[in-house]
């Protein structure tokens, strides 16, 4: 199943994002379950993020979002985990 992350930063935490990108993206490259994924932006600065990944189940999702070094550095205000239908592209 896929499912889709949707995470948007604490405001002022541009640094937090900076300094913990390089161990985000060694985990989306170890876990290897990553379909897309990419930063939201606003005025060209990043400010969140959108990650789809395959899981068994929506407890294996919150289970990857819940582990990645953003979210443990606690860069997001917010965080929302649901299943997603991909239909086109």
């Amino acid at each position: 199943m896929l499912f889709a992350i949707i995470c948007r930063d604490r405001p002022g935490h541009l640094q937090t994002r900076l300094d913990t990108r390089a161990a985000h993206l060694d985990y989306i490259a170890q876990t290897g379950n990553v379909a897309m994924a990419g930063p939201f932006l606003e005025e060209g600065a990043m400010c969140g993020s959108l990650v789809i990944i395959e899981a068994d189940s929506l407890a294996a999702a919150h289970g990857w979002a819940e582990n990645d070094p953003y979210a443990k550095a606690g860069l997001f205000e917010s965080v929302t985990v649901t299943e997603w239908k991909k239909v086109i592209g």
